[in-house]
């Protein structure tokens, strides 16, 4: 079992995307060269989805051209026409998205479950095309509970992950939308979905009611090695009322370490690379290891 757990930084897109106060592109790519300059390998830059619904994304097409050489980056594409977007710039690590709540894939993205699968299908298609050798991540939300629908059976998060895998996903990252994962909901889930290799499996968890890093060590234990995380807790959900931000990944990466796991990522230089963001936000450090980075060795 590999002791090396690889973390997808989500904040530059996941942890923005909610975010009313506006975010200059060049601030963007300052906070993803620091991420990369801490060490993080796989970074979420940004998605090509309509400024009219998430306008701090806007920018998707003049941010990608300038990001810093090194980490591999992905781009979250709902639709046909972010695809072509995404496409026209290069892009060949993409993410879709959709749920295991029908109720919460309809307010999301105006869809049933089969219907974004169709659609998804139709864009997978079309990226393999274009891109042989791209990367394609599904995301499920709401694997344990849904703020419109209530809870999830684990049944119905294994037959959408099922179905995504039939469409030729590279990957699944299972998302706790909510934050109201424990434990045993956790260990349920990976029962449903063990036949899936666990290499092609990460988990984002939310820590709305500080239970994120049980569930990491959870899955830990289970032999998994890929986690979500966003610097400095940023971000949440804007389809999901009450929805805390995501697990941060100074949390993530302190435990991991502390645990006896490597990561590759500096703990002090990830503790400041968000502190420049944090600031244009009007927002103290949320990360009690972010905090306690900071104070006992202060970034310049």
């Amino acid at each position: 079992m590999s002791d090396h757990v690889t973390i997808i930084e989500v904040g530059p897109r996941d942890g923005l995307q909610n975010e009313k106060t506006p975010i200059p592109t060049s601030a963007k790519i300052e906070f993803i060269r620091e991420l990369s300059s801490a060490g993080l390998r796989e970074i979420e830059a940004t998605s090509f989805v309509s400024p009219k619904w998430v306008p701090q994304l806007g920018d998707a097409a003049e941010l990608w051209p300038k990001l810093p050489r090194g980490p591999l980056y992905s781009a979250l594409v709902p639709n046909m026409r972010g695809l072509d977007r995404a496409l026209e710039l290069g892009v060949d690590r993409i993410a879709v998205f959709t749920a295991a709540s029908e109720d919460f894939v309809h307010k999301n993205i105006n869809m049933s479950i089969a219907e974004s699968l169709v659609v998804f299908d139709e864009m997978i298609q079309r990226f393999r095309a274009n891109s042989p050798r791209g990367f394609v991540r599904g995301y499920v939300s709401t694997i344990v509970e849904c703020p419109f629908a209530g809870r999830i059976s684990p049944e119905q998060v294994a037959k959408v992950v099922d179905s995504l895998m039939a469409l030729g996903v590279d990957e699944i990252s299972l998302g706790d939308t909510v934050g109201v994962a424990v434990p045993r909901e956790v260990r349920a889930v990976m029962s449903n979905v063990a036949h899936v290799p666990k290499a092609k499996v990460a988990w984002h968890f939310h820590d709305t009611r500080g239970t994120a890093i049980a569930n990491v060590e959870t899955a830990l234990e289970a032999g998994y090695r890929r986690f979500d995380s966003s610097a400095a807790g940023l971000g949440g959900c804007p389809y999901a009322p009450g929805a805390g931000g995501n697990l941060a990944t100074d949390d993530l990466v302190y435990f991991a370490e502390r645990s006896g796991l490597s990561t590759g990522i500096n703990l002090r230089a990830l503790s400041g690379a968000s502190l420049p963001i944090l600031e244009a936000l009007g927002r103290a450090p949320g990360s009690r290891v972010q905090q306690a980075v900071l104070s006992q060795s202060p970034v310049p």
